[in-house]
């Protein structure tokens, strides 16, 4: 009997039928709100990581302006660039075998 009491309190229906529609049915759910979360921790870190990239770059930018030496290390490095007469040896690893 105490079962048929609860089901005859309209407002009590109310609350566990609205509390039920914002969980469940609504267009923005709890479950897209964790999403949500999730998704801007990702693109936290995303921003994160393309901010300290652009910061090295900026500061390889501006040693490459102010130090010619530099931008020779770069060239030869990178883009295995050389000064005329010169030969150019590339030494590659072997990956190990899994054994």
């Amino acid at each position: 009997m105490k079962i048929l009491r609860f089901f005859r309190n309209k407002y009590l229906l109310a609350i566990v039928f609205f509390v039920a529609w914002m969980l469940f049915f609504d267009h923005s759910t709890i479950f897209q709100h964790l999403e949500y979360r999730d998704q801007l921790h990702e693109l936290k870190q995303s921003k994160k990581y393309y901010q300290e990239q652009i910061d090295k770059t900026r500061k390889e930018l501006d040693l490459m302006k102010t130090n010619p030496l530099w931008m020779e290390k770069v060239a030869r490095e990178q883009y295995l660039m050389k000064r005329d007469g010169e030969d150019v040896f590339l030494i590659r690893e072997k990956k190990a075998s899994a054994e």
